[in-house]
């Protein structure tokens, strides 16, 4: 349920598209200009549900475009040091809308940008995760998904210390272990 409510939200950012098709009594979408309807050429933003479905189609209506955190400058900035980037800021769902853009890219550079952020921040996640007391001002710059993965390791991590340190029984060795027979080593001239 998490996880649609996720989507759902993410579903719900703006990307700038390009109406391809006149749209009949659409033209209060655009409040700055009178016609009734949406022509061809006009620039609006829509919520990515929205695109998703009316770009797609067999006779699409809008060309989205990328929105400005996906666009070249950005990308440049996430490769030269994803972990100094405030996501939070770029956008709450920053992976998630990344997806769901990424089939506009047609040079499939927002995808590698992706990937390269995630693996990027995900060892400073799992640091941070070990080490709250050092920074808590760390987290504010994390994403959703990021945050609810650094929720999930800080609690796995909170569980093993605890085990850790109150666990009273000792550590054996399986019985397999214990009654495996070692195999004596063959002389090989023994058996020529």
């Amino acid at each position: 349920m998490r996880l649609v409510n996720a989507l759902s939200n993410a579903t719900q950012e703006r990307t700038p598209c390009k109406i391809i098709l006149n749209v009949p009594k659409m033209g209060h979408l655009n409040p700055s200009v009178s016609e009734k309807d949406l022509l061809p050429g006009t620039f609006q933003e829509l919520p990515l549900w929205l695109v998703d479905e009316i770009s797609l189609s067999r006779q699409p209506i809008v060309a989205p475009d990328l929105p400005k955190i996906y666009r070249e400058s950005y990308r440049e900035i996430l490769k030269a040091d994803a972990t100094a980037v405030d996501l939070h800021k770029f956008s709450l769902y920053f992976y998630e809308v990344g997806a769901y853009i990424k089939h506009f890219d047609r040079k499939n550079e927002v995808h590698d940008t992706l990937i390269h952020t995630f693996r990027t921040r995900f060892r400073q996640l799992m640091d941070l995760a070990d080490n709250t007391i050092s920074d808590p001002s760390v987290q504010q710059k994390l994403d959703m998904l990021e945050r609810k993965i650094f929720n999930e390791a800080y609690k796995a991590r909170v569980k093993m210390n605890n085990w850790l340190v109150d666990s009273s029984a000792a550590l054996e060795a399986a019985n397999m272990v214990v009654n495996h027979k070692k195999r004596k080593r063959i002389n090989v001239e023994d058996l020529l």
